[in-house]
């Protein structure tokens, strides 16, 4: 393997999200005007704030013994659902709905802004190359894309994007996410269905990519009953896509949530399917930096390869 840069990759730039505190298994957090405290097993610290605060909350989840599963439990008054911004790079805002949801996340992953950043300069850039430009607009590809965050940034850069999802609540809840961007006239296609069966379709049909990328889970389903498990499901699918690539793409982005994943094994598996193109894989956790105390709660790894 290449030598490739390990980065501990934070999302500085949120106004409407903050990680107040952590520890003792918890973390407690500000969407927008609310406060939540979530489980979060790798908090094993102690907390930094006083009960006081701990207790000051709209809403906290209870798991359950299955796992993601649970319940929230409300200790305040609170709308069914609420707007939030984030700020992209060269000034356009996202806007979105959040809520609570049974399986206790809220229709964003804040740390996963840093990868929208990356995702829209990339695209951005490529417009200020007369020779990139003339082939026509980026082509991006967002699978597992949930509730539409990633496919309104690579969109709001002037990108033609393709957002797929085997959930049709959260393809409809990315639908709401563009109306309330005011980006409904930005060419997206929403597609309910399961990620490996689109990939291999586009591959038969002869799409092209200029950038693709994948938030998977750690188990899920398609709509048909397609059974999804990151380790085994994972290389399959990232092979498939190598086939979608365009000669000459910008970037592929893989984020994975499962607790036994390594960096360096996925910046290796994304490595092994970009060989032949010229470009460089960046990998590493992503991470939020706590406001009460400065520490970091890594919440996921990732690795992005990107042009040169």
């Amino acid at each position: 393997m290449t030598d490739f840069s390990f980065t501990l990759l934070e999302s500085p730039r949120w106004s409407d999200y903050a990680l107040l505190d952590s520890g003792d298994g918890l973390k407690l957090e500000r969407f927008g005007k609310y406060i939540f405290a979530r489980p979060e097993a790798q908090a094993m610290w102690t907390r930094a704030l006083p009960p006081s605060e701990w207790s000051n909350v709209h809403a906290v989840f209870q798991p359950s013994a299955e796992e993601s599963g649970g319940h929230w439990i409300p200790k305040k008054k609170m709308e069914e659902k609420w707007s939030m911004s984030y700020p992209l790079p060269r000034g356009e805002k996202l806007r979105f709905w959040a809520m609570t949801t049974p399986g206790r996340h809220l229709g964003v992953f804040p740390e996963v802004a840093a990868h929208w950043d990356f995702v829209a300069d990339s695209i951005q850039q490529a417009g200020l190359h007369p020779e990139r430009s003339r082939r026509g607009p980026v082509k991006v590809l967002n699978l597992f894309g949930y509730t539409g965050l990633a496919s309104l940034a690579a969109a709001a850069a002037g990108a033609h994007v393709t957002h797929v999802d085997a959930s049709k609540k959260s393809v409809a809840w990315a639908r709401e996410n563009q109306a309330l961007s005011k980006l409904e006239e930005r060419p997206i296609r929403w597609i309910v269905e399961d990620a490996v069966k689109y990939v291999e379709r586009e591959a038969r049909r002869g799409a092209k990519y200029d950038g693709i990328l994948l938030d998977p889970p750690k188990f899920g389903r398609g709509p048909k009953g397609e059974v999804w498990e990151v380790y085994k499901s994972l290389p399959d699918l990232l092979a498939a896509c190598r086939a979608i690539l365009s000669d000459d793409p910008l970037f592929l982005v893989a984020t994975v949530y499962a607790v036994r994943a390594s960096a360096i094994h996925v910046a290796q598996t994304v490595e092994e399917m970009m060989s032949g193109f010229k470009g460089s894989v960046d990998a590493g956790e992503l991470v939020t930096r706590e406001q009460s105390a400065n520490r970091l709660l890594s919440q996921a790894v990732y690795a992005r390869w990107g042009a040169k």
